[in-house]
């Protein structure tokens, strides 16, 4: 009975578009009060969920984010990568494909990447290279999620919290797969130029315009490298890290690019508070959510499940289930509900937990663009650019040779740990 009322109340709450939040924290609540549970469980278990070192990075790597996409970095970027590759078949959305890694590494969120470059390249991608407005919009709901593969990713920080694992191997381990996302989602661009015979926005403008965008974009490049030189050099903490973040992206957007007024701090602020006081929340009640799950038995029953198997049938298993997951809920919520009871019977089964991490990490990435609710879907078709309105109907057809990319990338990175653990020495 526990089980029905926790996964139905849950499922149904969000059918009925309740928050995440409130869809785990009501559900694990009846269960706990079903059971006769005392009820200070749930605040401690809130208070122990949220109250961890690891945690405080979350909120600094939102402020710097939020930071430097006001900076104008976005702006610097395009210009840079669009001198390098503008000249291709399709040269625009691969500039998208490519401008989305970088970017992401610095904001570290698939939305906020959709909102900052989406804007300016889906106009471009239609009008200057006549992709059809779903494709040029798929092409950057996709694209934007690998901003939760490539380092500094904030679900990295979240698989870290719950794993023990360090943060810094996560990070280094994300760049491989994250390239290899971004040269999938490329193929699918080239695909589609071909077969609609587009041909190239301009001409190659010379080396001379590659170095003149470099220059203007380099602050922006420098700072996922001080991030992850700083983590892995052992100069400071992930925490420490976000913090350093925070004050590079505040003297590259005051000083250097001048684009950062101190009026513009307080929306800033007011967005990764809004941001922060979100996720935290969601944190809480997926931290009660894992505790009922562990209190009534239902991880000990999964994890007695899926041991009944072998290796690769809980890959597939696990795959399979994330998959799912990322196309109802977001990531870092994901984290918490199925990471607790999978991760112990990834590591009976001699898997590494890095390495289980970057296959959660990317079924999700590849969740925040499959239909029926990834959320880079609906921020994609929320932005309604004037003259290119496209609905989340139109868009999840456009999605589909995306995904498939994603899969077959999904495929590689589970079944070729080598990917993934090369760069930390594994």
């Amino acid at each position: 009975m526990t089980y029905l009322i926790m996964f139905g109340v849950f499922f149904v709450l969000l059918l009925l578009g309740a928050p995440i939040a409130l869809s785990l924290g009501l559900s694990s609540l009846l269960a706990v009060l079903y059971n006769g549970t005392s009820l200070t469980v749930v605040t401690s278990n809130i208070y122990s969920g949220i109250a961890k070192y690891l945690l405080l990075s979350v909120p600094f790597f939102i402020l710097s984010g939020n930071i430097m996409a006001r900076a104008g970095i976005s702006e610097r970027l395009i210009a840079f990568v669009d001198a390098l590759f503008g000249h291709l078949r399709g040269g625009i959305a691969v500039v998208c494909v490519v401008v989305a890694c970088f970017f992401g590494a610095i904001s570290g969120s698939g939305a906020a990447t959709v909102a900052a470059l989406g804007v300016i390249l889906i106009p471009a991608m239609i009008e200057r290279e006549k992709f059809d407005a779903p494709f040029a919009t798929g092409i950057v709901a996709s694209a934007s999620s690998i901003a939760i593969i490539i380092p500094p990713s904030i679900s990295f920080v979240i698989y870290a919290s719950i794993t023990g694992v360090s943060v810094g191997n996560m990070f280094v381990a994300g760049i491989l797969p994250g390239i290899i996302m971004g040269l999938a989602l490329i193929l699918v661009v080239e695909w589609k130029a071909k077969k609609d015979h587009l041909v190239p926005a301009h001409a190659w403008a010379g080396w001379h315009e590659v170095w003149r965008t470099f220059k203007g974009a380099f602050w922006g490049f420098l700072m996922p490298v001080i991030i992850l030189g700083g983590i892995y050099g052992g100069i400071f903490t992930p925490t420490e890290a976000a913090a350093v973040a925070v004050v590079y992206g505040l003297f590259v957007g005051i000083v250097i690019y001048r684009q950062l007024s101190w009026k513009d701090l307080k929306f800033i602020f007011y967005d990764t508070a809004k941001s922060t006081g979100g996720l935290m929340l969601i944190v809480g009640a997926a931290t009660i959510f894992s505790y009922a799950c562990t209190k009534y038995g239902i991880s000990s029953g999964v994890q007695g499940l899926l041991e009944s198997g072998n290796k690769y049938v809980f890959l597939l298993i696990s795959n399979v289930v994330f998959l799912i997951a990322g196309c109802f809920v977001d990531a870092n919520s994901a984290m918490y509900i199925f990471i607790p009871i999978m991760a112990p019977v990834a590591q009976a089964y001699g898997i590494d937990l890095i390495h289980f991490g970057m296959i959660s990490t990317v079924n999700l990435a590849i969740g925040q663009f499959t239909p029926p609710v990834g959320m880079n879907l609906f921020v994609a078709s929320g932005m309604r650019l004037k003259g290119h309105e496209v609905s989340v109907e139109q868009l999840s057809k456009a999605v589909v040779p995306m995904i498939l990319a994603g899969i077959v990338v999904l495929l590689l990175i589970t079944y070729v740990p080598q990917i993934t653990m090369c760069l930390i020495g594994g």
